[in-house]
């Protein structure tokens, strides 16, 4: 049996490999879509903290993915020396920040919004916690949207532009690099590196779900007052879990930020926090494998339905828009699966348990 799983894990692991490199025959778009996906998986696997194990409903997730992208744009680019005199007498070409300073910076920062979230939410549920974290999330938005006056931080709508691409032990990953004469382009590079990420994620995630504080999360999760009546730290484990998922959020955004090499307030819409939500209910609420199957599925999905909406849109003769059929289709598919599948695609075994056996 042991053998049976070390085969499986090689034979994994070199899928995951050559995986760029297959598609790459049909062009960096599809590579580029792979990694996407793997972005949203890192999400994905940090709101399921929030969500999945600890059972606190978080619409505001995607407010952690702008606070890590904008702080690096903000160190990887010319707009603070832009806008600061004295930024630019210290650093007159502007600040190019390495990456093995942003992610730690990215994790903490992300980390005290997800504790500065958590304080004042901390005797709400349910609903009345989705809508407070709904706000928070727009409120980021919007201070993001608007930082551009009286003093230019943000640069508003308009963006930040010019962002560094990670630079890896003097490797620039934003241009294409010879190893062992097989030429690999950027979106290649940055396909390893969110896949290494993503493994570590994975990993990280699911010993803190084996772990004491894991066990504590799921017990508030399936009933808060029992949990403190066993004498379970409700309060600070609860600002644990925000703080722990945060951490992913402030990641992923600052690898995006760097995969983009441009950040806008459009990019961090209710829309995409949402989106993230759907991934961890869709793929099954507090089960890794199920949440990073359905960060995959509804990430890459819209990308491929492209493929599907050009030729109905032409066979209406145009009077369907590609883009609303593509948000139908996507729509429809969800449906079908939660009428299907109500506990996700892939659930958790344990997920509920309790509340069957009461039943």
């Amino acid at each position: 049996m042991k053998i049976n799983k070390t085969f499986q894990y090689f034979v994994i692991g070199i899928a995951l490999i050559m995986l760029p490199m297959g598609l790459q025959v049909f062009g960096n778009a599809w590579v580029r879509i792979v990694d996407i996906a793997l972005l949203y998986v890192l999400l994905a696997i940090g709101l399921n903290i929030v969500v999945g194990y600890a059972g606190l409903l978080d619409l505001g997730y995607v407010a952690f993915f702008a606070v890590g992208a904008y702080m690096y744009a903000l160190l990887g680019s010319s707009q603070l020396s832009e806008n600061f005199a004295w930024i630019a007498a210290i650093y007159p070409n502007g600040l190019h920040t390495p990456i093995l300073i942003v992610i730690p910076l990215a994790a903490g920062l992300a980390a005290l919004f997800g504790v500065l979230l958590g304080a004042p939410t901390l005797k709400l549920r349910g609903d009345y916690l989705a809508i407070v974290t709904l706000g928070f999330g727009e409120i980021i938005r919007v201070f993001l949207n608007n930082l551009d006056y009286p003093v230019n931080i943000t640069n508003g709508p308009k963006g930040i532009s010019g962002i560094d691409a990670f630079h890896i032990f003097g490797v620039d990953m934003g241009r294409p690099f010879k190893l062992f004469g097989l030429q690999l382009t950027s979106v290649e590079m940055y396909y390893y590196l969110f896949i290494a990420l993503v493994l570590v994620s994975i990993l990280l995630s699911h010993r803190l779900a084996l772990s004491r504080v894991g066990r504590a999360w799921m017990a508030i999760r399936e009933d808060e007052v029992a949990a403190k009546a066993m004498g379970i730290n409700t309060r600070n484990l609860k600002l644990l879990a925000f703080a722990m998922g945060a951490t992913f959020g402030g990641v992923s955004g600052a690898l995006f930020a760097s995969f983009q090499g441009f950040v806008s307030p459009e990019s961090f819409t209710l829309m995409e926090s949402i989106m993230i939500v759907s991934m961890v209910v869709l793929g099954g609420l507090g089960h890794l494998p199920g949440v990073v199957l359905g960060a995959v599925l509804l990430a890459a999905l819209p990308e491929v339905l492209r493929y599907v909406a050009s030729p109905l849109q032409a066979y209406t003769g145009g009077r369907l828009d590609a883009s609303i059929l593509r948000q139908l289709l996507i729509a429809s598919a969800m449906i079908v699966i939660m009428l299907m599948r109500p506990r996700g695609l892939w659930p958790s075994p344990d997920h509920g348990k309790s509340l069957q056996t009461t039943n």
